[in-house]
């Protein structure tokens, strides 16, 4: 029996650039369905926080919202996932001025599927939750740059970098 078939809850597999990216139609903050196949044509960042309204996570929406403009010009969309219901998201863009597209995964399904879901270390101890992810979905729907664990604080300029933007 490998790992894989015990049943225990280890590390989520992950994508890979060239890996396809997995769909989704997910409800934004306002209830609208919005499909990651509504953006094909387009690059898309599609990048996995744990909650709304903490700090990290702000930080984060803060800084997408602040580039949204450069990246849109550039052909890249922003969609931001977590387990939020979408009156949670719809509070955190209203109290944060957020102008990027937050969808509410709340079965966790479409992160597991990104592999941005499982066991993870929160202050030195090994939880299950939201492992704060990033990717970058080509024009066709594949993924083509995927970065797990990042940190928060930095990220967006990093990525900017990353993709010729800054």
């Amino acid at each position: 029996m490998t790992d894989t078939d015990s049943g225990t809850d280890t590390a989520p597999a992950r994508l890979a650039p060239g890996d396809p990216a997995p769909e989704f139609t997910l409800p934004d903050a306002d209830g609208t369905p919005v499909s990651l196949a509504d953006h094909r044509g387009r690059r898309v960042i599609v990048y996995c926080y744990p909650a709304a309204l903490t700090p990290g996570c702000t930080t984060q929406a803060v800084d997408f919202t602040a580039s949204a403009g450069e990246l849109a010009e550039a052909g890249v969309d922003i969609i931001g996932i977590s387990p939020d219901p979408p009156e949670d998201l719809l509070r955190f863009r209203e109290q944060e001025g957020l102008g990027i597209t937050l969808v509410s995964d709340v079965d966790q399904r479409v992160l597991r599927a990104y592999g941005a879901y499982g066991t993870k270390k929160l202050y030195g101890k090994e939880v299950v939750g939201v492992i704060r992810s990033t990717f970058v979905v080509d024009a066709e729907g594949r993924i083509e740059r995927a970065s797990y664990n990042v940190k928060a604080t930095g990220h967006v300029a990093k990525l900017r970098r990353d993709l010729g933007l800054a």
